[in-house]
């Protein structure tokens, strides 16, 4: 059962001006407790975002709403130069009364947001128009940022998506066979250490300075899209809880992992999961159209490694998790966690497959 918080008092410790009218839960986030704040200001209902930050995922919550100030700052910053409206094509923090960007009641942390009015996220892609949205948004999201030191940022989940660790931990598991599960995934095994050459292509070429540091958002779905609810358009990125320094590649990439697919992630039938070469030009060109210049030919390059390697890394994950008694990914079924595993496996095959043909369109 959801706990229940005493929001008359805890807004109380915002700089939010009126008299509460209601907190009503929102969203279908799994990670957060979301809730819609109304209060009345000048005779008028006004619309905050309330939520009570998960510090059981993120312990460090200094040092996550550091991230979060720096990032939304300089997108607004941004957002201003170029004569936009920094309420709706942004995060923008509500400090607490002690000057903090949060407020601890001793066992719970929470922040509020300004509400973005007329605008909605959606779970699920309904066309190929809502996809290319998406990467409009989170290609200016890119953009807005490119100027961003990303090194000011602290990594709130070490190693992310340091494939290289990913695969090290892999072994491990292996090794380790805690669960005696080894002996019946030997081909999954053996087909993850035969693509093990992929693990370093992004994280060396971050350490070498061949790819930039950027600013990355880490989770690049469609439901952390709000899209215009008149024109449709993609106006702005949320949830920011895992903003860290890393490269674009790893954005972009998540993002055709998870869109270019019509199957469920965790389809048994592997005949229905092929990779949608058609939504991933989709989503490349509405990208490209919106992070601009500030992209490198280094980093377009690496587009589709960047696709490759998150979906390789996202299967890789899914069967160390098998393999250790599904502790980590959340399952309703026997054998869940290997058949996401083996949905991601064949989308990298798919991948392989088309790479040239990928890397091509992002060059031109």
């Amino acid at each position: 059962m959801k706990e229940e918080f005493d929001f008359k008092t805890i807004y109380k410790h915002f700089a939010v001006e009126g008299e509460y009218v209601s907190c009503v839960r929102c969203g279908e986030g799994h990670i957060n407790d979301t809730f819609k704040l109304t209060v009345q200001e000048g005779g008028r209902n006004v619309n905050y975002l309330l939520q009570r930050i998960n510090n059981r995922l993120f312990s460090d919550v200094e040092k996550l709403m550091h991230n979060i100030e720096l990032v939304t700052s300089f997108c607004r910053r941004s957002v201003e130069k170029r004569g936009g409206d920094p309420k709706r094509e942004c995060l923008n923090i509500v400090p607490a009364r002690d000057g903090k960007s949060y407020y601890f009641d001793g066992k719970n942390y929470f922040r509020i947001y300004l509400f973005i009015e007329d605008a909605t996220t959606y779970q699920v892609v309904r066309d190929p128009r809502d996809f290319y949205e998406s990467a409009v948004a989170f290609g200016n999201f890119a953009n807005l940022l490119a100027e961003f030191d990303a090194s000011q940022l602290y990594e709130v989940l070490p190693d992310f998506h340091n494939t290289k660790v990913r695969y090290r931990n892999f072994l491990n598991a292996v090794e380790q066979d805690s669960c005696g599960r080894a002996k019946e995934v030997e081909k999954e095994i053996e087909w993850v250490k035969a693509h093990a050459d992929l693990c370093g292509q992004i994280v060396d070429k971050i350490e070498s300075g061949e790819i930039p540091l950027r600013v990355t958002h880490n989770d690049t779905k469609l439901n952390n899209v709000m899209l215009d609810n008149k024109t449709g358009k993609g106006i702005a990125v949320i949830d920011l809880d895992t903003v860290m320094p890393g490269s674009l590649c790893y954005d972009f990439g998540d993002s055709i992992r998870f869109g270019c697919n019509p199957a469920a992630e965790d389809e048994p039938d592997l005949s229905k999961v092929n990779f949608r070469y058609d939504l991933y030009e989709t989503y490349l060109n509405g990208y490209l159209s919106a992070v601009g210049e500030s992209v490198t030919e280094e980093e377009r390059r690496n587009l589709p490694t960047g696709a490759i390697l998150m979906t390789y890394e996202c299967g890789m994950r899914f069967l160390t998790d098998y393999l250790e008694g599904d502790v980590y990914f959340r399952t309703t079924r026997a054998g869940q966690n290997l058949d996401r595993a083996h949905t991601q496996f064949k989308l990298v095959d798919d991948m392989l497959k088309l790479r040239d043909k990928m890397t091509e369109a992002a060059v031109k």
